[in-house]
């Protein structure tokens, strides 16, 4: 088994005392590849470090709607330096998130459209964030979704009618762990069948979002990349295919979007 998790938050804390035995476990596991997320820039300059580090390591660069608030007249082109660097595959995590309005919302819309109108610029894909502010967040997207390469909509636990719009705009959809809890994945689950083949990409969002159905429970309610082949034969499961195809598949897809 061979898989790239797109989606670790390696820069986190949770990670700083054993970011090693991390890495390494994810490739015992079959993770070759992970993509780091940044949330804002100075995370982003720690994302390119580990990269640097770590041969099996990519990054983001970009700035999280939470953190819009703080975006100014020298984040864009702090941003734009970052990513010149080799091993920084796409721009992001960046979009909108009107459930919790850390930023507010008029900040966040002036990030995510700035960093849209970037990585069309540079012609780069994007990594994107989206909860509660799809009346936003599709409009704002279809702007600029022409001169975009590629963009991958990272974690979706959306509606039916959100797939189907994303899928509108050509956009990849990266499913987590979530769709291992029967409680809160419901929809999710059945959803997932309707995602496109060449579309869908799997991802840990570590350490976030351990998947409850996980055996042997680990000890700590900390998930990590070496978790995504369980992901993998969740999905595999749900969609009726056998797990080398869909592995195969996901990897295809991540070697079309991202300039691997």
């Amino acid at each position: 088994m061979k898989l790239t998790d797109i989606a670790v938050n390696l820069a986190g804390q949770r990670f700083d005392k054993d970011r090693d035995d991390v890495v390494r476990r994810a490739s015992e596991a079959g993770v070759r590849r992970l993509l780091s997320l940044a949330s804002d820039l100075d995370e982003a300059s720690v994302c390119i470090a580990h990269a640097q580090h770590y041969a099996n390591v990519y990054a983001t660069a970009g700035v999280h709607p939470h953190h819009a608030s703080a975006w100014c007249a020298d984040s864009l082109p702090r941003l734009k330096q970052q990513l010149q660097h080799p091993k920084v595959i796409a721009v992001g995590e960046c979009g909108l998130d009107y459930n919790r309005d850390y930023s507010p919302r008029p900040a966040q819309r002036e990030a995510f459209a700035a960093q849209l109108a970037l990585a069309a610029e540079l012609s780069m894909p994007v990594l994107l964030h989206c909860r509660e502010a799809y009346a936003d967040f599709l409009p704002l997207l279809a702007r600029y979704r022409a001169d975009l390469p590629g963009a991958v909509l990272h974690c979706f636990t959306g509606s039916g009618a959100e797939l189907d719009a994303a899928l509108a705009l050509d956009l990849h959809i990266g499913i987590t762990g979530w769709i291992c809890d029967e409680r809160r994945g419901g929809e999710l689950r059945q959803l997932v069948t309707r995602i496109p083949a060449h579309r869908l990409l799997l991802e840990t969002d570590a350490p976030y979002l351990l998947p409850r159905d996980l055996r042997p429970k680990p000890k700590s309610s900390r998930n990590e990349p070496a978790y995504l082949p369980h992901i993998a034969q969740a999905v595999a499961r749900l969609r009726h295919v056998p797990l080398e195809t869909l592995c195969r598949q996901c990897e295809d897809n991540v070697k079309q979007l991202f300039p691997l």
